[in-house]
């Protein structure tokens, strides 16, 4: 299952994927199924944030999913990496609130290493530009990820913040992963990121820019792991 946040992304796909059938449309949540190289896939759109996210993770663990790919967009933390491009990030920092009613925050959000050698692969394949390496979740839009709030509140606290997830070569900054790849984790299923870069925050630059290529890299990844899963099972390997 891949999961774009914006229920318009889901759209994105009919054009990518073989079939395409739109199953459910319930508040932020629009499911399609379909296949993809002769896979069968399946795309829920999770809406904003972390507690959304959880929502619709529950709810499509429960229907039957074993590997779930968030499909997002980002702002990256550092400076050299450019709009447009593919970030895989095999963790993320969990500044979040929904993943702690789950467990303490020292658990780690981890992607499985076979669904981030799956995006790799799909990116070379694909000819897409990428990195790969830890982002951060954060709760808010404003003050989780250090812009104004109404009126140009401010807290002291916040003017470091970006420059110390820099130093820590932290790549992006997002909010719904951390969610994806703990509950994955907890739940013993796959999980896995990757994000189109729209804006730089140490250039300043924006630009929505590389989001279907996102989605094209997803389905692609989906197409390898069940590629991968077929070789497993004939050779009876983990």
């Amino acid at each position: 299952v891949l999961l774009p946040g914006d229920p318009a992304r889901v759209s994105m796909f009919k054009d990518i994927w073989s079939t395409f059938n739109e199953v459910a449309y319930v508040r932020e949540y629009r499911t399609a199924t379909g296949e993809y190289k002769n896979t069968p896939i399946s795309a829920t759109s999770t809406g904003i944030g972390d507690l959304a996210t959880s929502v619709a993770f529950e709810q499509l663990a429960r229907s039957g999913g074993d590997t779930f790919i968030r499909v997002g967009s980002c702002g990256a933390l550092q400076e050299d990496i450019k709009l447009g491009t593919m970030i895989i990030n095999t963790g993320m920092i969990r500044d979040d609130g929904t993943t702690k009613a789950y467990i303490q925050a020292e658990y780690p959000a981890l992607a499985s290493y076979e669904v981030v050698m799956a995006l790799i692969e799909a990116c070379e394949r694909l000819g897409k530009p990428y990195r790969v390496g830890i982002g951060a979740s954060a709760d808010s839009f404003y003050a989780g990820q250090s812009r104004p709030g109404f009126k140009g509140y401010w807290q002291s606290w916040w003017d470091n913040k970006i420059l110390d997830l820099q130093r820590a070569g932290i790549l992006n900054w997002e909010g719904e992963a951390s969610t994806v790849l703990t509950l994955s984790s907890l739940y013993g299923l796959r999980g896995g990121f990757i994000s189109t870069v729209v804006a730089n925050r140490i250039s300043h630059e924006w630009g929505y820019v590389g989001e279907k290529d996102s989605c094209h890299v997803a389905s692609e990844a989906i197409a390898i792991l069940a590629e991968w899963d077929k070789l497993k099972k004939e050779k009876n390997v983990d």
